[in-house]
């Protein structure tokens, strides 16, 4: 196992064992990822869409962030959002809706990875599969495809919304569906990557153009993983050009 991750999972691990809050998801094998700890508290928002919520660990770091704060939480795979209620179930301020998104309506083959959180709605690439061991596929899944915009009565009267995106590859489709949403957001903070890992995904630069297109402009980028030098993917935080403070 690679040392960072390994230093991270033991983090992860210290985390839960140290607050209270958290043993019922670490008894359902979820911990916080506190890997985006840093970057939460910085933010001033007023709610949070949670795209690609898999088991629940991004809601559950915003939850250090933001208590109380009302957070709609998207996850496509039944399994997952199984143990994602059992974690966020009590939590009357969380919604999980079980729909996978993209830029139309309809269905969709979703391709489930062993690796559950790196499941896609596009074929995993031999890459990903070279790169990140366990990720290869095992089955697919159709699923029903909305737009975010399509939930737009979610977060009406929001006006500082953080969008985070985890959809391996398919963060431009997903922004396309959320034209209406994206007026709605303060910051955008997505996976991307640099390389493809998934057959027909959209790059970094691709998604950075969509959302400059929408006056949002890169603040920061972190956990960025790289193979012999070459940066393969990493989350980039987008700001709102009017709201870079």
């Amino acid at each position: 196992m690679n040392l960072d991750l390994l230093k991270l999972r033991l983090a992860k691990l210290s985390t839960s064992l140290s607050h209270p809050n958290c043993w019922g998801a670490l008894a359902a094998g979820v911990a916080p990822a506190i890997e985006h700890r840093a970057v939460l508290r910085s933010l001033s928002v007023d709610g949070v869409i949670d795209v690609g919520a898999n088991r629940g660990q991004f809601t559950l770091a915003c939850r250090f962030a933001w208590p109380g704060l009302r957070i709609v939480a998207f996850e496509p795979i039944p399994a997952e959002a199984v143990v994602f209620r059992k974690v966020h179930g009590r939590d009357q301020q969380v919604q999980l809706i079980e729909s996978a998104l993209g830029e139309s309506r309809g269905e969709a083959t979703l391709h489930l990875s062993k690796s559950a959180d790196s499941s896609s709605l596009l074929p995993i690439g031999k890459r990903q599969i070279a790169l990140f061991k366990n990720t290869a596929e095992v089955g697919t899944l159709t699923v029903s495809v909305n737009r975010l915009d399509d939930f737009a009565p979610y977060w009406n009267g929001q006006s500082r919304l953080l969008l985070k995106l985890d959809v391996q590859g398919f963060e431009l489709s997903v922004l396309r569906g959320a034209l209406e949403t994206l007026r709605s957001c303060a910051y955008v903070y997505a996976e991307c990557s640099e390389v493809a890992l998934y057959e027909g995904q959209a790059l970094r630069p691709e998604v950075e153009s969509f959302l400059q297109s929408q006056h949002f402009t890169l603040k920061s980028r972190g956990n960025c993983q790289y193979d012999a030098g070459e940066l393969i993917q990493a989350d980039y935080l987008f700001a709102r050009e009017n709201r870079l403070a």
